[in-house]
């Protein structure tokens, strides 16, 4: 009599632990189904959807949407277009503000989180303290800040004025004052979030590594540069960068504080798009100033891991 039942799989075969893992990625792509359903309906589709808008001329008050191919991104890089000089000048306001806030926003975290991270009486207390402006929105910054320097009203230019100092600074309508005033708001504003980031890497450098750099006579700077600094390259590498990509789509501060005045001279590219977009209904424009924006960030993204990857 023929035998016709299946053979079972043994624990150890290569089936059975095929089976295994097929198991196990059908369960991992079970818990991740919710996150990639989202992310594809608020992140991708978007993407994609504003891809195919920055190919028409896209206004929502007309009936139809003309294809016109590249023209909207040619137009950006034709001088003398309608879109090409203002698009520009935000991009340069952008790198501006960019090169002046990532070096404070990066050296300023690593020396603070530095001091807090040695046991000193309090250091719970400063950490609260270096952190609690990040808590606040941006509505909040910008209008607290607008009143405190504001040229006529403002509390600092009176105080200033009380003890005997200049107290006719422009520090938001004219440059280069408007350019120290966003800066300097914005780093109070961010730079507890750096500075816990950078904490929590110096948290994980082995307290071995100290000993033995003191074994060798090894000084503060001397451990500061030899073990500090190579410990943290990954956390710093993640702070530069997430720095770099917050700084260059600054919107809220210029908005608040300065109206991009004097004119346009500290209006951002995120906030000229935003304008483009949204209040003079050229979607199609704003949306090829978006993708010309985004490779300029990527480009830099790339360049920061590449330089990083090196020193490594």
């Amino acid at each position: 009599m023929v035998n016709t039942a299946l053979p079972t799989l043994a624990p150890g075969s290569s089936r059975s632990r095929g089976a295994g893992v097929r198991r196990r990625t059908g369960t991992a792509y079970l818990f991740l189904a919710p996150f990639l359903i989202l992310f594809t309906i608020f992140v991708i589709a978007p993407a994609v959807f504003g891809l195919w808008i920055s190919l028409h001329l896209w206004n929502p008050l007309i009936p139809s949407q003309p294809f016109v191919g590249l023209r909207n991104y040619i137009q950006l890089f034709t001088p003398g277009s309608l879109t090409s000089g203002d698009f520009w000048q935000s991009m340069q306001n952008t790198g501006i503000f960019t090169i002046g806030s990532v070096p404070l926003l990066v050296i300023i975290p690593l020396v603070i989180a530095a001091l807090l991270n040695n046991k000193i009486r309090g250091g719970s207390v400063f950490r609260a303290i270096f952190f609690a402006p990040y808590v606040l929105g941006v509505a909040v910054i910008g209008v607290i800040w607008k009143y405190l320097l504001d040229p006529q009203l403002g509390v600092l230019n009176h105080v200033l004025g009380a003890l005997g100092l200049p107290s006719d600074i422009p520090w938001t309508v004219d440059v280069p004052w408007a350019w120290f005033t966003l800066i300097g708001v914005t780093v109070w504003w961010t730079l507890g979030f750096n500075t816990v980031i950078i904490l929590a890497g110096l948290k994980g450098i082995s307290p071995d590594l100290y000993d033995a750099a003191s074994v060798d006579g090894a000084g503060t700077m001397r451990k500061f540069f030899s073990v500090t600094l190579p410990g943290l390259r990954p956390v710093m590498m993640f702070v530069t960068t997430v720095t770099i990509l917050a700084s260059a789509n600054m919107f809220g501060q210029s908005y608040l504080i300065t109206r991009g005045g004097p004119g346009h001279a500290t209006r951002t590219a995120i906030q000229y798009i935003a304008d483009e977009g949204l209040s003079q209904n050229q979607m199609g424009a704003a949306s090829a100033m978006s993708y010309v924006l985004f490779a300029f960030l990527a480009v830099i993204s790339i360049i920061n891991f590449r330089l990083q990857r090196e020193r490594n």
